[in-house]
């Protein structure tokens, strides 16, 4: 079975910085888009950002700029860079895959990792 393990997350001051870690674990297997989402309380989950295999990012206009996503491929592991934090950046941070396993394609998700940013 393939597991995504988040690390990272934790409480920092307005204008600080985190960075999120998220590693895939399992055996084969290929991962095809990765992406971070979060989701704030009483709020819906939105995608903050994703990173083809190709290197294509995406970001969510309200991090464009502050967030860099990256990916290592030979750890199965794609990370968030997050600087310039905000208040309004506070919500669970979750790890999403599309993996490739036996000949199907599987969304996996992490457990979620919180992520707090005081003013």
């Amino acid at each position: 079975q393939v597991q995504l393990v988040e690390s990272g997350g934790g409480l920092v001051q307005a204008g600080g910085s985190l960075r999120l870690s998220c590693a895939a674990s399992g055996s084969g297997f290929s991962i095809n888009t990765m992406g971070w989402y979060r989701q704030a309380p009483g709020k819906q989950r939105e995608l903050v950002a994703t990173i083809t295999n190709g290197g294509n990012t995406n970001y969510a206009d309200s991090v464009k700029g502050r967030f860099t996503i990256s990916r290592d491929n030979a750890k199965n592991t794609v990370y968030l860079q997050m600087n310039s934090l905000k208040p309004g950046d506070t919500a669970v941070y979750y790890c999403n895959a599309v993996i490739s396993l036996r000949a199907y394609n599987y969304r996996y998700w992490g457990q979620g990792t919180q992520v707090t940013v005081s003013s």
